[in-house]
C-alpha cells in the first residue's frame, strides 16, 4: 500500500518561503510521476506542479510559474515544493500525489494515490 506523507506547511508572512516535503513508501518511487495540488477554503483543488519519474521533466500551473519549484530525490523516496514569493491567495491545504506511470500529469484522474495534505496560510 503506498503511502504519501507531506510535512513542512506552516503560516508566513506575504513575500515568504516555504518549503514543503512529501515522504513516499510502498512500491518504487523512482518509477512514477509525483505532483503538488492545493485546495482553498470554498474552492475545488487545482494542480500546482508536477514532476516526472527522473525529475528531469516539470510542468507547472500558470498562477505558481516562476515562484515554485517541484523536485524530487529518488535516493530518499521524497518530492518537494520549494515555495517563494508566497502571496495570500496561496493559502490551502497542499496535497502530494503519485500517478500510475512516469510521465508527469496534471490532472486528478491521472494521480492514484494521495497524501492527506498540509496546511499553508500566508498573511497578508
Amino acid at each position: 500500500q503506498v503511502q504519501l506523507q507531506e510535512s513542512g506547511g506552516g503560516l508566513v508572512q506575504a513575500g515568504g518561503s516555504l518549503r514543503l516535503s512529501c515522504a513516499a513508501s510502498g512500491r518504487t518511487f523512482s518509477s512514477y510521476a509525483m505532483g503538488w495540488f492545493r485546495q482553498a477554503p470554498g474552492k475545488e483543488r487545482e494542480f500546482v506542479a508536477a514532476i516526472n519519474w527522473s525529475g528531469r521533466s516539470t510542468y507547472y500551473a500558470d498562477s505558481v510559474k516562476g515562484r515554485f519549484t517541484i523536485s524530487r530525490d529518488n535516493a530518499k523516496n521524497t518530492v518537494y515544493l520549494q515555495s517563494n514569493s508566497l502571496k495570500p491567495e496561496d493559502t490551502a491545504v497542499y496535497y502530494c500525489a503519485q500517478t500510475y506511470s512516469g510521465s508527469y500529469a496534471y490532472t486528478e484522474s491521472e494521480y492514484n494515490y494521495w497524501g492527506q495534505g498540509t496546511q499553508v496560510t500566508v498573511s497578508s
